[in-house]
């Protein structure tokens, strides 16, 4: 549990209505899953975010950086720590020119419809993403053969000193759902993205097109993370699951989606010990029928 002193002390940086005690993280992950964390700070502005990361470090307090929760699975028990979300209170996106400059928790989907709207090509990929801004800069989301490092130009960020720092696309060393923000203890606060005039009609046209994909493709009508595992060089996940006879394949409220066996769906009350079981079985069946080692693409907490 979190001394009170620190709870004294976070009430000085962020304002107490955006402070909450054994906030369940079920209502803040995608998985709908997940017990009570033990301080949940909604962070405002990337002053707050600078003084509370200081702080926690300061004093060895665990904390975790969340943004939309779409590619996390919390533990039944919960975290033992402070949750710093950067979401909707730090969302705002403006358009300069051909480019967009948006803080980390703008929603992906907004971010596209804001470049669709100014008739700006490039982010089409990413509409129906469920992430944020820097989530997805940070893991180089991607989705129909676009990705996150053909249009992030700049990336701002806050270090563990609480000192603020940009990377460009170089620094940031993008490859397959990876940067190098992964194992970094960095929050990012702002993404520019360079993107290129186009046709709004043309623009929008694709956005339909690839939701449509989605929704005939895609267990969107279930809970999940997305994809639950990082594609291996040379295979499809979803296909080596399906042929290795996983689809369909259930534990406790967990299971393989018939829809696409990539996907694990929470069916509607599933433990996070139920997912975990569904991957660990998943991945020894894969590798017992093709000498293939499936690595989650899904954040454990």
């Amino acid at each position: 549990m979190i001394s009170a002193a620190v709870v004294e002390a976070l009430k000085g940086m962020v304002p107490e209505e955006n402070i909450r005690f054994q906030e369940s993280m079920a209502g803040h992950t995608t998985f709908r899953i997940g017990g009570p964390a033990d301080c949940f700070l909604q962070l405002e502005n990337e002053e707050q975010l600078i003084k509370v990361k200081k702080y926690l470090n300061l004093v060895e307090e665990p904390y975790f950086v969340l943004g939309n929760g779409s590619n996390l699975l919390v533990s039944d028990s919960g975290y033992r720590g402070v949750i710093l979300q950067i979401g909707q209170k730090m969302s705002r996106i403006r358009v300069e020119g051909d480019r967009i400059v948006a803080q980390a928790g703008a929603p992906l989907a907004q971010v596209s419809k804001t470049a669709c709207e100014h008739g700006l090509s490039g982010l089409e990929f990413a509409s129906g993403i469920p992430g944020t801004l820097g989530g997805a800069a940070v893991m180089n989301a991607g989705a129909y053969d676009g990705e996150m490092s053909q249009v992030v130009t700049l990336v701002r960020m806050v270090n563990k000193e609480g000192e603020i720092m940009e990377l460009d696309n170089e620094t940031m060393e993008f490859g397959y759902r990876h940067s190098s923000l992964r194992r970094q203890p960095f929050t990012v606060t702002e993404v520019t993205l360079q993107l290129k005039e186009g046709s709004k009609e043309e623009i929008l046209a694709r956005m339909e097109e690839l939701s449509a994909r989605r929704r005939e493709k895609q267990p969107l009508e279930y809970p999940s993370a997305g994809s639950t595992f990082k594609r291996p060089e040379g295979y499809f996940a979803g296909k080596l699951i399906m042929d290795a006879g996983m689809r369909g394949f259930q534990i406790g409220g967990a299971r393989v989606s018939d829809k696409h066996c990539g996907f694990i769906i929470n069916t509607g009350k599933a433990t996070a010990e139920d997912v975990k079981d569904v991957i660990a079985e998943v991945q020894a069946r894969v590798k017992e029928r093709f000498h293939v080692e499936l690595e989650p693409e899904i954040v454990l907490l």
